[in-house]
């Protein structure tokens, strides 16, 4: 994974000129003004990934919630 890391040129672009200011790059708009809304992504996720991970999160607040009233004493088994 590591091998080529010396030979990118990544750095040697960044070193060659300290003082060049950053180019803007500009993505090509599509026709229909809706560039990125078919394939738009939070935090590369899918929406399945999403739904999943809502999913879990809401599983362990639920189960938080009930430690911590089982702690408190305000639930009990019996």
């Amino acid at each position: 994974m590591f091998d080529n890391l010396r030979d990118s040129s990544f750095y040697e672009d960044e070193q060659s000129d300290p003082h060049k200011e950053p180019e803007a790059q500009v993505k090509p708009v599509a026709a229909t003004g809706h560039s990125h809304r078919r394939n738009a992504r939070f935090m590369g996720m899918t929406a399945q990934q999403r739904f999943l991970l809502a999913l879990m999160f809401l599983i362990t607040v639920c189960v938080m919630g009930m430690l911590a009233m089982f702690v408190t004493g305000s639930m009990g088994l019996f």
